[in-house]
């Protein structure tokens, strides 16, 4: 369980667990394709209870059909709907995606703002998005915690929280601020290569040596 003030223990074997993730994931990062912060932000919307390789395969004749935000917020739901009909929840993500771009216009010029407080006030936004864009797109230190960060960071003992706001603040205080962007990437890559959440490959795992494996049978 982590604390405020986590046990020189604990330091350590997230500082090996850090070492060993960069030696397996050199050059970790989102795995959504995307070529600017207004293409990364509708795809990490998108990507919402969905694969990335969902939201990969129908972003790009989305970005074709619709550049940018003002392009977007001309459109109406039920435009966008037949390009993203493959990914999950996607009539209530097309509502979403044509607000979200009415918003960028009306706010901030089009452009997708370096800024936490707007990003996350963006329909379909929330923490979790405004970490993804900030840290990709601006280079913004963030730990984005989505289902596979939050199962790694219990079962190696460095958050005992389900809420995913509370194990971003443990992972924070646990890890360098530098580290963070590339921490949250290794987590999403060896929770989906190797950290299963039904049948962890643990005899494959960099990570055993310093895992608990708190929760694995």
């Amino acid at each position: 369980m982590t604390t405020a003030r986590p046990t020189p223990t604990l330091r350590r074997r997230a500082k090996a667990a850090l070492s060993l993730l960069e030696g397996a994931y050199p050059d970790a990062r989102t795995e959504l394709e995307y070529r600017n912060p207004f293409e990364l932000l509708v795809a990490t919307v998108l990507s919402a209870q969905a694969t990335d390789k969902s939201v990969n395969a129908a972003t790009p004749r989305l970005f074709e059909a619709y550049p940018d935000a003002r392009a977007l917020a001309l459109a109406t739901a039920e435009q966008i709907e037949p390009h993203i009909r493959t990914i999950g929840l996607y009539r209530a993500k097309a509502r979403n995606l044509v607000r979200l771009a009415q918003l960028l216009v009306e706010r901030h010029a089009g452009e997708v703002p370096n800024d936490f407080e707007a990003v996350v006030a963006l329909p379909g936004a929330g923490r979790k998005t405004a970490n993804v864009v900030l840290s990709n797109a601006f280079g913004r230190p963030a730990i984005a915690v989505d289902t596979h960060v939050g199962r790694l960071a219990r079962r190696l003992g460095f958050s005992s929280q389900l809420d995913p706001n509370k194990v971003e603040r443990d992972l924070m205080i646990l890890f360098p601020e530098e580290r963070w962007i590339f921490l949250h990437h290794a987590l999403i890559l060896h929770g989906r290569r190797v950290c299963l959440a039904r049948k962890p490959l643990c005899h494959s795992c960099v990570l055993e040596p310093h895992c608990p494996k708190v929760g694995v049978a």
